[in-house]
């Protein structure tokens, strides 16, 4: 992975301040799932690639709505795809912004919100927030920078 690459992943990893993120009950009423909206996606694919680095295909399948999702690294395109049911709120609107969050996932956008360990209640874990991962990355950065020296001495 080049180091333009390295940083566009970074910023799609990167997890939403916490006044972006929203909570609702989860099946059966089991704990509190933590959600972003479609237009969060949006907003982070044009930060990361600009609005024209990016685009989104739709197809109905199987009855499932499926997002083919394409971001431009460098000149290289590289699509994922997902799918979703329609929604019980909003029927196929839901269905195609669900399935725009789940091909999105697969570019790491706000995949640690599924890890278990992201949030206490509605609380987040420090590497659960824009700062901790920010702090988190450099201190990675620097643990690698000083292996790569301790290996340069060997």
């Amino acid at each position: 992975m080049t180091p333009k690459n390295n940083k566009q992943e970074r910023l799609l990893k990167r997890p939403f301040p916490i006044g972006s993120v929203s909570f609702r009950k989860g099946p059966g009423g089991s704990k509190e799932l933590a959600y972003i909206t479609a237009r969060d996606v949006m907003q982070r694919l044009d930060e990361v690639f600009g609005v024209d680095g990016w685009s989104d295909k739709y197809e109905f399948i199987g009855g499932r709505m499926m997002c083919n999702l394409t971001c431009n690294f460098g000149g290289t395109l590289v699509s994922k795809a997902d799918g979703a049911d329609d929604s019980q709120i909003e029927g196929a609107k839901g269905g195609i912004s669900d399935a725009l969050k789940r091909a999105a996932v697969k570019f790491g956008i706000g995949r640690y919100l599924y890890h278990p360990g992201a949030f206490n209640g509605r609380q987040p874990s420090a590497w659960a927030t824009p700062e901790g991962y920010d702090k988190m990355m450099v201190e990675r950065d620097k643990a690698s920078d000083e292996e790569f020296r301790e290996g340069l001495g060997k």
